[in-house]
């Protein structure tokens, strides 16, 4: 099966229909990845202060303003309002290392689908909607923004990007992923949900470290793009494999696989462990399926279901 190579920004509106069935928001079902071991510090929406009102019985004696209780001498409690919407920030990874795909699609095109389902669903749930999408050559950096416009404004950058790795001249530059999440980082000072979309190519410590800074004071999840054939490549004679800057001949020896999926289990292992640590969710998505068929499974819920 081929794979879907790039994917365009009407392509990008048409899955607004699909972005239901999955929610960012920390009450999952028991079933969902963001349940019990996997349990995250997503708060949902924040509350807002309202006011002050008298003690009434029933209330709940974690409310009390003691200060004010004092100062008005009588019982006072604080009332709060739940937010009515709160800034997601997504960072959407279009490096040269996620232009590979074996089944449906490439590992861009994944990544391009989950940022118009997270957009999509942000909209919808009244949120303001923000992204910072890259590759090596461009970062675009999106301030959070409410309305239909800016999702479209993102979903035209998260195309234009995609595409340009099918070009003639492929993009080239220094940019990194952690040039990406410094942005985010500086983008996010608080309260935020932050979602990040990559293969964590060339991830590293100061991967951790910026991760450690944005979920002080964030949310933040990361969603793990990844292709069937990484967990299992052969080796075939004359096969080759892009280092970045050059390329090495694949061995074709019986160990190989074995040892490849060794070398891929552990960096997996590594980064859902350090992201653990930091309370981020880690989520696997696979280009082999739509995105938004697993994004409902991975959060419990079914398809169609509201």
């Amino acid at each position: 099966m081929s794979a879907h190579v790039t994917i365009g920004l009407d392509e990008l509106i048409l899955l607004k229909s699909e972005a239901r069935g999955f929610s960012f928001l920390p009450r999952q079902p028991v079933s969902s990845l963001l349940a019990g071991r996997h349990a995250s510090r997503l708060r949902g929406r924040g509350l807002a202060f309202e006011e002050l009102r008298h003690y009434n019985q029933g209330d709940d004696v974690r409310t009390i303003d003691w200060k004010a209780t004092a100062r008005l001498r009588s019982p006072q409690v604080r009332v709060y309002s739940e937010e009515r919407e709160r800034p997601v920030l997504l960072v959407v990874d279009q490096r040269r290392p996620m232009f590979f795909g074996s089944r449906r699609a490439m590992k861009s095109v994944a990544a391009a689908e989950i940022a118009a389902l997270g957009a999509w669903r942000a909209f919808g749930s009244g949120d303001r909607v923000g992204g910072i999408v890259f590759n090596e050559a461009e970062l675009v950096d999106l301030r959070p923004q409410r309305g239909q416009p800016q999702v479209l404004r993102l979903l035209h950058e998260t195309a234009r990007l995609n595409q340009a790795l099918a070009g003639k001249a492929p993009p080239s530059g220094d940019l990194t992923l952690n040039h990406a999440l410094d942005a985010a980082r500086r983008r996010a000072n608080h309260d935020h949900l932050v979602v990040l979309v990559s293969d964590f190519d060339g991830a590293d410590d100061e991967t951790g470290r910026l991760a450690t800074q944005i979920s002080a004071h964030n949310d933040m999840l990361a969603i793990a793009v990844y292709d069937p054939l990484g967990a299992s490549l052969r080796g075939l004679p004359g096969m080759l494999a892009d280092t970045g800057g050059g390329s090495i001949t694949v061995p074709t020896a019986a160990g190989f696989p074995a040892a490849f999926q060794r070398a891929f289990a552990r960096r997996l292992d590594e980064w859902t462990d350090t992201f653990r640590a930091l309370k981020v969710p880690v989520l696997p998505i696979s280009t082999a399926t739509p995105p938004g068929d697993q994004l409902r499974e991975l959060f419990g819920q079914h398809h169609g279901t509201r």
